[in-house]
């Protein structure tokens, strides 16, 4: 049993044992709250360059399958958790949490207080960390995470752009698939075709479109404005992603010249990258939100969503009100942004996951709102009305 080492810049260490490869790895470190899920965060690309310590103590107890993966691989930088169990229970369980962190090469640390490394990254907020099975020097370690470079300014987008581009759509129907094939979108009469930016999209978006009749394909999210258009979508989507939003500036000027030329919806970093084309700011939350309990609420219908959530920037409110657009939803804990809509154009965004995958289903009208944009061309009345 290896023992293994987490350190954060504030000077803080923490001994465990080892969970999953060997080897040393740096990330910034933040916690997740939810309490299942843990699949679905390991492959979110949204978490590369991070180190994540999930809140619930019990991690690892339905194992690993292939059906709820978000991404072809785990692109986050190390995982900490309480307790692993001695077994796995689940029908479709194919591994167990430390075998399939030691395939795709990712340390972990396990036998830590989860509690005491939260209570820091609340503290203080999110901060760059290492962890270790090959270093115990607690004085070497602290000095090390002081030289990896801070999350702000960092384009991490460029690690992870259009990695969605040999998914298919096995698990939702046999007769439907998205296209990668470089190819124009080919859709039925009442199909519409959707062109995604893959900035590190979660595979569940992609299905939560095609099960709603839309042709599907994924391009990256760094791709040109011109290039966009040639594909003659009806409509795009702009997902989730890494890193700071400011830094992905190739992204931010394919969408200024996209707006008013096709509906658009973005989520997470899709969000920040189109409120930022519009001319709104961007800033660093002190610890970001990540989990499966986070309450929104609808600021047209006072309906509150229990959302799924992953980032660690946000949009400033009153820039994106002078830059031509509305608030929509709001965070209930901090007040920070969670929506808005365009008061002219077909564009509407959510800071957290519709998709929901894991977690609850509040949001998932959103995507209904999308295909009614797409054929009205415009927002629609009940865009912040689930039915």
């Amino acid at each position: 049993m290896s023992q293994c080492t987490l350190a954060f810049e504030d000077g803080s260490v923490f001994t465990g044992h080892a969970l999953g490869a060997t080897g040393t790895a740096t990330g910034e470190s933040v916690f997740h709250t939810g309490m299942t899920g843990y699949q679905e965060v390991l492959t979110d690309p949204s978490y590369t360059g991070q180190i994540v310590t999930m809140t619930y103590p019990l991690i690892g107890n339905y194992g690993i399958n292939p059906v709820d993966i978000e991404s072809a691989r785990v692109y986050l930088s190390g995982f900490v958790a309480k307790e692993l169990p001695t077994q796995y229970s689940n029908h479709l369980a194919t591994q167990s949490l430390s075998e399939y962190l030691a395939e795709q090469g990712i340390i972990g640390i396990r036998g830590v207080d989860t509690r005491a490394i939260t209570r820091i990254l609340r503290d203080h907020g999110a901060m760059r960390s290492i962890i270790s099975t090959e270093c115990t020097d607690a004085e070497e370690l602290i000095s090390r995470t002081r030289e990896i470079p801070a999350m702000t300014g960092q384009n991490l987008v460029t690690a992870v752009a259009n990695h969605a581009a040999n998914f298919r759509m096995d698990h939702v129907s046999p007769a439907t698939q998205v296209s990668n094939s470089g190819t124009d979108l080919q859709g039925g009469p009442d199909r519409k075709r959707v062109l995604v930016l893959d900035c590190g999209v979660k595979y569940n978006i992609l299905r939560e479109l095609n099960t709603r009749g839309c042709d599907v394909e994924t391009i990256t999210g760094l791709t040109s404005s011109n290039a966009v258009l040639e594909r003659n979508p009806d409509a795009i989507l702009v997902g989730n992603g890494p890193g700071d939003p400011e830094a992905v500036q190739e992204c931010i000027e394919t969408l200024k010249a996209l707006i008013g030329k096709v509906p658009i919806f973005g989520i997470c970093l899709g969000h920040q990258l189109l409120a930022s084309a519009l001319g709104a700011d961007t800033y660093k939350l002190k610890f970001g939100h990540h989990g499966a309990n986070h309450p929104v609420r609808n600021l047209a219908t006072g309906r509150v969503e229990i959302t799924s959530q992953n980032h660690g920037f946000a949009v400033d409110a009153n820039s994106l009100t002078q830059a031509g657009a509305r608030p929509t939803h709001i965070n209930l804990n901090d007040e920070s942004l969670e929506g808005f809509a365009h008061n002219d154009l077909p564009l509407f965004a959510v800071q957290y996951h519709p998709e929901a995958a894991p977690g609850p289903r509040d949001a998932a009208y959103l995507f209904d709102a999308f295909l009614q944009m797409i054929h009205t061309q415009s927002i629609p009345e009940n865009l912040l009305v689930a039915t």
